[in-house]
């Protein structure tokens, strides 16, 4: 079986916080239905040609889902320079990260944990990004299926 996606060591991922300062990505949209991603594989391949016709790279493999409803999921995609001719966003600020494994029929679940988790831990919840750090045939491939949970977070005084 041809391997596409790079194993995922979740280990720099699970239960860290994160500072970023004008991290940079690329933003495009993907068609979701009850949201599930319909046309995933072609975004990514065009953001992909996007970055190596500018001679980029893809920092730690990063790509950040963000569910904005049933019918769309906005993904960012970590760039190491500014990409012409894409939607160029920098994020900046204090996350959360915690890492599962597992089918994605456990969303829900590890959704909730991570409410209670960042809640035990002091953090208030802006807003979270899903990492689904495989393609589902290099998860099978490899035995697991990790997704990582990154929130933007604030103390909660």
């Amino acid at each position: 079986m041809e391997e596409c996606c790079p194993r995922f060591d979740p280990t720099p991922w699970d239960g860290k916080v994160i500072e970023w300062n004008n991290k940079k990505f690329i933003k495009d949209k993907v068609l979701t239905l009850f949201y599930m991603p319909v046309n995933f594989g072609r975004v990514m391949r065009k953001l992909d040609r996007k970055i190596r016709d500018a001679g980029a790279g893809i920092p730690e493999n990063l790509c950040l889902s963000d569910h904005t409803s049933k019918w769309n999921m906005d993904v960012y995609l970590a760039v190491n320079k500014h990409i012409s001719d894409a939607s160029n966003v920098l994020l900046s600020g204090k996350f959360l990260s915690k890492v599962y494994e597992g089918p994605f029929k456990d969303t829900k679940k590890w959704c909730d944990d991570f409410e209670i988790y960042a809640k035990e831990l002091g953090y208030e919840i802006t807003n979270w990004f899903m990492w689904y750090t495989t393609c589902p045939k290099c998860a099978k491939k490899h035995g697991k299926n990790y997704v990582v949970i990154i929130a933007e977070i604030e103390s909660r005084d």
